[in-house]
């Protein structure tokens, strides 16, 4: 979301976590592996804000776009099934904020039994001590951290 990326993160700048993503959701396409995007919408009001929106890029035709009204991309949404139906059991996760949306659905995710992989360098807090302690404390509890180069994935 434009608003989001535009706020002042730490570590990384919002511009910095948008390509980093993107270049992941490209990889994602190219090994024919299934790309999500999420958004933020908040529950009963008419209008969103400004910039409320996926970034331009985000999502492409055959993503699947997932539209929260929670902190996760799970809790009331239909993820789960989407992701079950494609055979998917491994999540990349990437996006703003770190500890928030970021840990929220890994949290959810990792309940509901997906293994984690975390892009250090595709995600940032809203200040970089929030990042640190999910990236260094909470997320090795739960998966794998690594950088956006280091994604690996398996033949299709």
């Amino acid at each position: 979301m434009d608003r989001i990326v535009a706020l002042p993160l730490a570590p990384l700048p919002g511009p910095d976590v948008l390509a980093a993503a993107l270049g992941l959701a490209a990889a994602f396409r190219e090994a024919g592996a299934p790309v999500v995007a999420v958004r933020a919408q908040r529950p009963g009001a008419a209008e969103q804000p400004a910039g409320s929106g996926l970034a331009e890029g985000v999502a492409q035709d055959g993503d699947i776009v997932v539209v929260k009204h929670s902190v996760g991309a799970f809790q009331g949404t239909d993820l789960d099934e989407r992701l079950r139906a494609r055979g998917v059991d491994t999540l990349v996760m990437a996006g703003v904020a770190t500890n928030l949306g970021v840990e929220s659905t890994a949290r959810a995710a990792a309940d509901l039994g997906y293994r984690l992989v975390f892009a250090e360098d595709a995600m940032s807090g809203l200040t970089a001590a929030e990042h640190r302690a999910a990236v260094s404390l909470d997320f090795p509890r739960f998966g794998t951290v690594v950088t956006a180069a280091e994604v690996e994935f398996a033949a299709a």
